[in-house]
């Protein structure tokens, strides 16, 4: 295994390393290579002259393809002329695996890039992006545990919908019809009759045919569910796990939100004290900038991004018509007792959440109202039928996040191998 890494060469000046990576970049000088390897941790240069290395040595870095791993051992030193102010000065080198011909230039196009998706993860933009990633989740876990919760592994396959029936992805199960889960929110509730707060983290999967910028069919998918807590403790919840989220993010990786443009302090210091408006206040909003939405209908992809362009921090939108939310949710009145989480600058919902209905009698009826066996969520329903108490939940896209606090074009590009309606390869 590697005890070096190219990070802490700084650290290592006048040392000999080996360096155990991939080529970066090439560039020859007669009898003088300069090879930019890249590791999980940055990238380096490597100065091999043909008198400081042997035959085999300085032909195999005169042969290292781009991307071919390779394997060096030299003495670090300052050079301000190379990438981060230092380099090596090989001794020896030697090439592990060429890698002819590969087929990424600096003009290949996006769906071709998606299409080998398994060689474009090397990039150092997407590195980035899943080290993000990497923390945003570090960082719920983090949340969670500092508050009592208790993290519990739901399953994937359901024999119920948790959300509307038209995004589910049906599948043959020893002749029954399962599908794939779109929220791990019903075994969750079932969870917190034992240890009151949990959360999990799972793929989601929605059949949804959105082919806009923040859609995906299957998505990462952070759920918490906690007993003995009302909506507006749902809430305070909710916008603790983002701002403890942004903080870490911040405060970990200036450096790569500074590469992407974002400002590393409004991050670090983001507070958990979101602003809170209505749905209705949401549609005067939306109206009042010119695109036309009735009152009672959802906020899709075009609504939210006018409605968050002109907010500086993620804000809750409260009271939803109740005929447009799911029939778990508690309700009073014509309203659902809910909030969205939107984030800022045109980026939209990044957090759904709700009081849940604990009341057998108004979840039954309500199911019926859709046309649902009950039979078939006999399960759910015996929650309120044993000690039933008030309860809340919410689930974040972790893609979704990350797609905002780096302001990436696509959602695809915060997932490892994104599935969307038109992609299901690699």
């Amino acid at each position: 295994m590697k005890d070096f890494y190219i990070k802490d060469a700084r650290e290592r000046v006048g040392e000999e390393v080996t360096i155990m990576g991939w080529v970066y970049r090439k560039r020859r000088h007669g009898k003088l290579i300069f090879v930019v390897a890249r590791d999980s941790t940055g990238i380096i240069q490597l100065s091999v002259k043909k008198q400081n290395v042997d035959e085999n040595g300085f032909a195999a870095a005169r042969d290292a393809d781009i991307e071919a791993s390779i394997v060096a051992h030299g003495t670090v030193a300052e050079d301000e002329r190379a990438p981060g102010g230092v380099e090596v000065r090989c001794d020896e080198f030697a090439l592990v695996s060429p890698a002819p011909d590969f087929p990424i230039q600096e003009d290949t196009g996006t769906e071709a890039l998606l299409d080998i998706r398994h060689l474009a993860l090397r990039s150092t933009k997407t590195q980035k992006i899943m080290k993000i990633k990497s923390s945003v989740i570090q960082a719920a876990r983090d949340y969670f545990d500092k508050h009592g919760f208790h993290e519990v592994f739901p399953p994937i396959l359901m024999s119920v919908a948790g959300e509307g029936g038209s995004t589910l992805f049906p599948l043959e199960y020893f002749g029954q019809t399962a599908y794939l889960s779109q929220t791990a929110q019903l075994h969750l509730e079932a969870a917190i009759f034992s240890l009151e707060n949990v959360y999990s983290l799972t793929p989601s999967f929605r059949a949804e045919k959105s082919r806009t910028r923040r859609h995906l069919t299957e998505f990462s998918h952070i759920e918490g569910e906690m007993a003995w807590c009302d909506e507006e403790c749902n809430e305070k919840v909710e916008e603790g796990l983002v701002a403890s989220i942004c903080n870490a993010v911040g405060s970990r990786h200036a450096d790569i939100l500074e590469e992407f443009g974002q400002d590393a302090a409004y991050f670090r210091d983001m507070e958990p004290k979101f602003e809170r408006i209505t749905y209705d206040e949401a549609i005067s909003i939306i109206n009042a900038k010119g695109l036309p939405i009735e009152f009672g209908n959802d906020l899709g992809y075009e609504e939210e991004k006018v409605l968050t362009e002109d907010f500086e921090h993620p804000f809750f939108v409260k009271n939803f018509p109740k005929d447009i939310k799911a029939f778990y949710m508690k309700q009073k009145g014509d309203r659902a007792v809910c909030a969205d989480l939107e984030a800022p600058a045109g980026y939209g919902e990044i957090i759904g959440g709700s009081q849940r209905e604990d009341d057998y009698q108004l979840l039954v009826e309500r199911l019926l109202k859709e046309g649902e066996e009950i039979d078939n969520y006999q399960w759910y329903l015996d929650l309120r039928k044993y000690g039933s108490v008030p309860h809340s939940g919410f689930g974040l896209g972790i893609e979704r996040l990350v797609r905002w606090i780096l302001k990436l074009e696509h959602i695809r590009d915060a997932c490892l191998f994104p599935r969307t309606p038109s992609r299901i390869y690699p």
